[in-house]
């Protein structure tokens, strides 16, 4: 692997550009059909070769508003190795890069790329992201939307069957989406992470003889509990300072762990403590609709569990569904049916106008 900057070199798409050869990316960005996705890959190469030891990185604003955090390319490198070294990533395997490159799970592609001389393959950020892929991949990494889209398109499912690991970031993978990955013949990984751990320092099998429940750390992690539940991260190699998260969690004592859900997403309902997450689990299988749990304030509980569907269902069914699977204060006090549940801009529910649309509806 190489480290050192300077001497990195861009496989793309069998091509090698080096730090000298930019231009003639930036050439290639002019008469492709997928310009733009070339166009902000030649960005981020621009300021990776650029003597700063830091760069930008977006947060996606999923639980607040988003922000530009400054991350050490040294870090990256780091991660990038740990990932490698973990999936047994080799020079020249071929990896897909089909997000967007504002954030960070995209970034990771192409350092990975930089730092073990993966092959690149490029398309523009889309839910679609295999359409016109013709050869077999080592690596791809997606988001649970552009899996589910993949998987219910029958050329593009059959082109993910070539495709030697697939790792998936950005948001929670739900049951439904776990059970068809279940029978896939490749492997294939949830990841846990954040901007602040430069993309994931977890992985969890979700097929094959190793799937499981639980999330495993890079060895070079360690994991605790704050007094709240919340995950405590102390990662080292990719970041400075230890990480207090506002994910609830309950480690095991392999050092694996699960995610509960998220302390900003748990609503006070007259004194019980409800996790908007895991009231999505129970009535994701009779909703078959996008939906999200929040809730609104209310004179009486303290805050009331609210229902946001996406599409109309009819109602005498799910609240009599409601009533059987939910307890009394989980069941929804108000359900509101809306054009679109709010996202952010990398596809994750946006929390906070999830709330915001919540009482403008009251």
């Amino acid at each position: 692997m190489e480290f050192e900057r300077k001497k990195q070199s861009l496989l793309l798409e069998g091509v090698r550009y080096t730090v000298d050869d930019l231009h003639l990316l930036k050439a290639k960005a002019g008469g492709e059909q997928d310009a733009s996705s070339i166009q902000m890959l030649f960005d981020f190469l621009q300021e990776w070769f650029a003597d700063s030891p830091f760069m930008i990185v977006h947060t996606s604003g999923s639980t607040g508003e988003p922000k530009k955090i400054m991350v050490g390319k040294d870090k990256m490198m780091q991660s990038a190795r740990l990932t490698c070294e973990f999936l047994n990533l080799q020079a020249g395997d071929a990896a897909l890069l089909c997000m967007n490159l504002r954030y960070i799970g995209a970034m990771m592609v192409v350092v990975r790329s930089l730092v073990a001389g993966l092959n690149l393959i490029v398309r523009p950020a889309s839910g679609h992201p295999l359409s016109d892929i013709n050869e077999p991949l080592k690596f791809a990494a997606m988001v649970p939307l552009q899996v589910y889209n993949t998987l219910h398109t029958p050329e593009e499912k059959e082109q993910l069957l070539q495709t030697e690991i697939l790792i998936i970031g950005g948001g929670a993978v739900d049951e439904a989406l776990e059970a068809e990955i279940k029978s896939l013949p490749i492997a294939v990984y949830s990841t846990y992470g954040m901007t602040e751990t430069l993309s994931h320092i977890a992985l969890r099998r979700l097929n094959g003889n190793s799937a499981s429940d639980h999330y495993y750390p890079f060895s070079s992690v360690r994991l605790s509990l704050s007094s709240e539940g919340t995950l405590v991260i102390d990662a080292p190699l990719v970041c400075d300072k230890i990480l207090q998260t506002n994910d609830i969690a309950r480690i095991y004592p392999d050092g694996s762990f699960i995610i509960l859900g998220r302390k900003d997403n748990v609503i006070n309902s007259g004194g019980i403590k409800i996790q908007a997450e895991e009231v999505e689990k129970l009535l994701r299988p009779f909703i078959l609709v996008p939906f999200v749990i929040t809730s609104v304030p209310d004179p009486r509980l303290g805050q009331a569990v609210t229902l946001l569907l996406e599409g109309r269902l009819d109602m005498e069914e799910l609240k009599n569904k409601m009533q059987e699977i939910l307890p009394p204060y989980h069941r929804p006090k108000h359900i509101r049916t809306v054009d679109l549940i709010p996202q952010t801009g990398n596809g994750k529910i946006n929390r906070v106008e999830c709330r915001a649309l919540a009482e403008m509806l009251l």
